[in-house]
């Protein structure tokens, strides 16, 4: 008997050895709460996000560090705010690499004096408000010079979108991933994603099961 129970202690420690290099180093699945994305990403989107060079780190703590890999322009990232490390993770997509010089005006964006083309937006770019910047932060004046070490992002619906607009640049020792797929998406009340909503979370997998009109089945399995 305790041979055996020996055995399965062993047996679990390497499953949960297994699990936290997988989590930690390779992918984890990431839920869209807001809007800020559409119509590239939907709020209830679920998503396995791809950590693979870019960021390593100890699952269900803040301790991570940046690998080798950099964002591509116009590549959707997945990271750590730095006005707020502690809050859930952002999804925005890379604007500006290090380098580069940022101008918005007219609705547009340009970079290096070349005007972006996307065809992925909602609504006009524009800047930010005046006095819009979180607390310790001063607001972005353009053309806003991307510092090094740093990238410029924004999401896809720009009127509705918490981004460098406000807060500056996204360090590169905060992003720790990118989107690979949608595996799952729910057509369900928002505040179901929103962080320690255990519950309405449970509720609504839960109502998918018995109303499968609320997944979305277009969307799943769409890559990036």
């Amino acid at each position: 008997m305790g041979q055996r129970v020996e055995r399965e202690i062993v047996a679990w420690f390497w499953v949960a050895l297994a699990f936290m290099l997988i989590n930690g180093t390779i992918g984890q699945a990431r839920v869209i709460p807001s809007g800020s994305m559409e119509n590239t990403l939907l709020i209830g989107d679920h998503l396995i996000m791809s950590r693979i060079g870019y960021d390593a780190g100890v699952p269900f703590t803040n301790w991570h560090v940046p690998l080798w890999r950099n964002p591509r322009r116009q590549q959707v990232i997945i990271f750590k705010p730095p006005f707020a490390p502690d809050t859930p993770d952002y999804v925005k997509r890379t604007i500006g690499l290090p380098g580069d010089t940022i101008d918005i005006h007219g609705g547009s964006v340009y970079v290096n004096g070349q005007k972006l083309q996307e065809n992925y937006t909602i609504g006009p770019s524009e800047p930010a408000p005046p006095g819009s910047a979180p607390p310790g932060y001063t607001d972005i004046r353009y053309p806003y010079k991307v510092p090094d070490n740093c990238y410029f992002a924004m999401g896809d619906n720009r009127t509705n979108s918490y981004d460098s607009r406000f807060w500056g640049c996204v360090p590169r020792k905060d992003i720790i991933g990118t989107p690979v797929m949608i595996y799952m998406s729910l057509n369900v009340p928002a505040d179901a994603w929103e962080p320690g909503q255990i519950r309405e979370r449970f509720l609504a997998y839960a109502s998918a099961i018995f109303h499968p009109g609320e997944v979305r089945w277009k969307r799943l399995f769409r890559t990036f």
